[in-house]
Parts: structure tokens; C-alpha cells; sequence
């Protein structure tokens, strides 16, 4: 019996976690019978690829299909003879009008904020159509495979329709690693560019997170609170200088690996982008103008003080902001975004518990030459007064 046990229990949970994926390519049937040599179920997007490749006119007869769809939302399968990116993808487009007609297109993509209006793509496409058969929606198609021998990219996507237009799609978890390279003639497939290109996001946002959010603003407040102990002087100078060039450095590295991720995927979040761009160029300005810096006693000093913390605030809230907005854009773990933000207000209550600390010991350090000073000048009346009387 508990043989028994010990293999029906870890059976019946595989046949469980089968069904929550939805039901395999190969056991799935369509209607009038229609046949293919391959399928692959995909592995995201609850979708499947089936197809039947013709040698002799080098052409492929497919049809994608996509489970727990929905009237509200629009599929797509689509190649990329160029790379596994959204950008240059060559569409077929599948959504159910509010009338229930089924359209079924063909769209090029062209950027990272396509049209998704009808156009060529740049192979032949024939015998186009779409179906919803229960929760599935089906795209059929006929590809002529002009130069697109061996392993091509293939991506596939769903996004919400409202009032009969197409939306944007969702540019995080499964929406952005539904993709993977196809073989029709020898039916190989992979999957994992998206996977590469997540793990990439992640590296973007870690070291954004350490350079930008957190090193900087360290650099910021030792700045800020050391200098005012005599004792620390030159000290907290070299510490602020080592915290805001390797900030500096690896904030840089991550902005780089945020511009390969843009050329790699062809999507731009246009804000994100803006504010990273921002940073990068005031940051590289504030490290370069430490050349420039003039001497305690200079009477320009003053001035450079002033755009030196003014640029540098900036910089440190302009972070702050992009590196909340990353964390939507990414939408990974609640716990890392839970992270950050108790990094962040620890280093807020420190500068402030810093700040008063500082106010207080500036204003009894006044306090004490404003004493030492009048006593100063009471000793000198005196001692003149002294040698008026003598």
C-alpha cells in the first residue's frame, strides 16, 4: 500500500500540473480532422506551434494556437529573419470584432511601438484565417519560406483588445520570454531568449540599484556629515570620492546593459529611457568637473559648491524615481522592490538623524567661539583698559 502511495501521489500531482498548463499539442484534435507532422508546445503563454513543411516548394503550412484566450484579447505568432527581437518581426495577427467575426492579418514590425496595421511581411503568406474554438483562439497559415532556411526566430505575444483596437502588451513576465527559434524542416525548436534577456534585465537592475541608488547617495551623506569633524579631514573626502566613482562606474555599467537590452528586444520605455539618460550625462559631468575643482580659499569656491550639491541631489532623486520606475517596468519578486526601499529609507532616516546631529554640533561649536570670542575681546578691554590706568 505504500508502494502504492509513493507512485500514484507524485503521478496524480505531474497529471495536475499537465492540466493547469493546458492540454499537450500532441493529444489536441482540430476540427475536420486537419493533420500535422510536428508540434511544440510552447513555454509560455499557455501556446503551441504546429506545422507541416513541404520541401519541394520550400513552404510550411502552420497554425498557432493559443489557450484561455479570450474576445477581449488579440494573439500573434510571428518570425524574425534577423533577430530574436520584436523589431523586425514578420506578424500574423489574430482578434474577434464586437460583431464576432474573427480577423486574421498579416502586420510587419517596425519599432518598439508598432501600429499593428495590415502590411506585407517579406515572405509570401497564403490561405490566412483565425478561429476561437472554445477558450482557444487558431491562427492558420501557409508561410512561402523565401531565404528562410534552417533555424529562424519565432516569437509569439497576446495583448488586450478595447473597442476593437489592439493595445500594447504587457512588457514583463511571460510577454517578454515568449520567444525561441524554430526549424521547420528538421523540427527542431528552442526556447530561452527570453530567458537570456530576463537575466539581463535582472543585471540591469541590480547594478543600477547598487551604483545609482545606493553607493551614490552613501558617497552623498559621508560628504555631507563627515566633513564637519575636523578630524576626519582628508579622510571623508577620499571616502566620498571612492563611493561616487564606483557608483559611478557600475551605475554606468548597467545603463550600458540597459541600451543592449533596447537594441536586443526593440522595446523602449520612453521615460525610464529619458531619466537614464539624464543621469548618465550629469553624473559624467559631475565626476568630470572634479578637475576643476577650486581650492577651499578661492572666491569662486562658493559657486562651485553650489552646482556641485545642486547636481548632485538631482541626480540622486532623478535615480531614486528611475530605479522605482525599473521595478515596474521588471516586475520581479515583491521582495526585492521591498529591499530597495528599506535601503533607501535607512539612508534617508540616517541623513537625518545626521542632519541633526550635524545642526547641533555646529551650533554649539558657534556657540563656543561666540563665547571664546567675547571673552577675547573682554580680556583686551581689559588688559587696554589696564595700561590706560597705569
Amino acid at each position: 500500500m505504500d508502494f502504492l502511495l509513493h507512485l500514484l501521489v507524485p503521478l496524480t500531482f505531474s497529471l495536475l500540473v499537465s492540466a493547469a498548463h493546458g492540454q499537450s499539442c500532441s493529444g489536441y484534435t482540430f476540427s475536420g480532422n486537419l493533420l500535422f507532422n510536428n508540434c511544440t508546445d510552447l513555454p509560455f503563454l499557455n501556446s503551441s506551434l504546429y506545422w507541416t513543411y513541404d520541401l519541394t516548394t520550400n513552404s510550411v503550412r502552420i497554425a498557432f494556437r493559443q489557450g484561455g484566450a479570450s474576445p477581449n484579447q488579440w494573439a500573434a505568432w510571428a518570425l524574425n529573419p534577423t533577430r530574436p527581437a520584436m523589431a523586425g518581426a514578420q506578424a500574423l495577427v489574430a482578434f474577434q470584432e464586437s460583431n464576432g467575426t474573427v480577423v486574421a492579418y498579416t502586420t510587419p514590425i517596425f519599432g518598439s511601438y508598432p501600429t499593428m496595421e495590415t502590411g506585407e511581411l517579406s515572405f509570401p503568406v497564403v490561405n490566412l484565417s483565425a478561429s476561437f474554438v472554445g477558450n482557444d483562439v487558431i491562427i492558420f497559415a501557409t508561410l512561402i519560406l523565401v531565404n528562410l532556411n534552417g533555424s529562424v526566430n519565432q516569437l509569439w505575444q497576446q495583448g488586450p483588445v478595447s473597442n476593437g483596437n489592439l493595445l500594447p502588451h504587457n512588457t514583463y513576465g511571460p510577454n517578454i520570454q515568449s520567444i525561441g527559434t524554430v526549424d521547420f524542416q528538421s523540427g527542431a525548436t528552442t526556447n530561452g531568449g527570453g530567458n537570456s534577456n530576463q537575466r539581463l534585465r535582472n543585471i540591469h537592475g541590480v547594478l543600477n540599484a547598487l551604483g545609482w541608488g545606493t553607493l551614490i547617495p552613501i558617497g552623498a551623506i559621508i560628504a555631507r556629515y563627515m566633513k564637519v569633524f575636523e578630524s576626519a579631514d582628508p579622510a571623508w573626502y577620499y571616502l566620498h570620492i571612492s563611493c561616487q566613482i564606483s557608483g559611478y562606474i557600475i551605475g554606468v555599467s548597467g545603463w550600458a546593459i540597459g541600451l543592449r537590452l533596447r537594441s536586443k528586444s526593440g522595446i523602449t520605455h520612453a521615460t525610464h529611457r529619458a531619466i537614464g539618460i539624464a543621469i548618465f550625462c550629469l553624473a559624467t559631468i559631475q565626476i568630470s568637473t572634479l578637475l576643476l575643482r577650486p581650492k577651499k580659499d578661492h572666491k569662486h569656491r562658493i559657486f562651485w559648491n553650489i552646482y556641485h550639491h545642486s547636481v548632485g541631489y538631482t541626480i540622486i532623486l532623478l535615480s531614486i524615481i528611475n530605479i522605482l520606475k525599473g521595478f515596474n517596468i521588471l516586475r520581479p519578486g515583491h521582495h526585492w522592490r521591498s529591499v530597495y526601499i528599506a535601503i533607501a529609507v535607512t539612508l534617508a532616516l540616517v541623513a537625518v538623524i545626521l542632519e541633526v546631529y550635524t545642526w547641533i554640533v555646529v551650533l554649539r561649536r558657534n556657540k563656543n567661539k561666540s563665547e571664546q570670542t567675547r571673552t577675547n575681546i573682554r580680556m583686551q578691554q581689559t588688559g587696554f583698559n589696564g595700561y590706560r590706568e597705569n
